[in-house]
């Protein structure tokens, strides 16, 4: 049984658990470019009560090295989500999709309000947990379009929950 909304946010297609295993070691994909505004960036402000200068005011925030506000390392991080849903195939038999974690994450290079970023996607391991329960491990990196570093690199482990068969 597939999961309703998991059908409608997915749009990189399916693929079996065999021939999602099959690709560890491989890119799976990039995602389109995402604009990080300074609306988006003083909403996620607000949201998570984070209202440093270097995020949220532009006339102090030109005075340092930035030459202008950033977006939150956490702001860039959670764009990961929209980012998976483009790029990764839904697993076949998949109930749900479950944030496990991260074994590790670097934040490399800052994102300017008005820049735009993209996440590539890495398929590093799979492994069954479960009848029910596959880990997977993701190398990601967030490029900065015209930026000579990433913003940031981790390795994302996310768990597919499947149907019982």
């Amino acid at each position: 049984m597939t999961s309703p909304v998991l059908s409608k946010t997915f749009s990189a297609g399916r693929s079996s658990v065999d021939a999602w295993s099959a690709r560890q070691g491989t890119l799976i994909g990039t995602s389109s470019w995402i604009e990080i505004p300074q609306p988006m960036i003083d909403a996620f402000a607000a949201a998570t009560r984070d209202h440093q200068f270097i995020h949220v005011d532009p006339e102090a925030a030109a005075q340092t090295p930035f030459g202008g506000t950033i977006a939150h390392g956490f702001l860039t991080l959670s764009l990961l989500s929209v980012m998976a849903f483009e790029v990764l195939p839904e697993i076949e038999g998949s109930v749900m999709g479950v944030n496990y974690g991260f074994d590790k994450l670097r934040f490399l290079a800052p994102v300017k309000s008005g820049a735009r970023v993209r996440g590539a996607f890495t398929l590093t391991g799979v492994t069954r947990k479960s009848p029910t329960e596959l880990l997977n491990h993701l190398a990601v990196v967030v490029e900065i379009e015209g930026g000579g570093k990433p913003a940031l690199a981790a390795d994302w482990l996310t768990l597919t929950v499947l149907a019982p068969s």
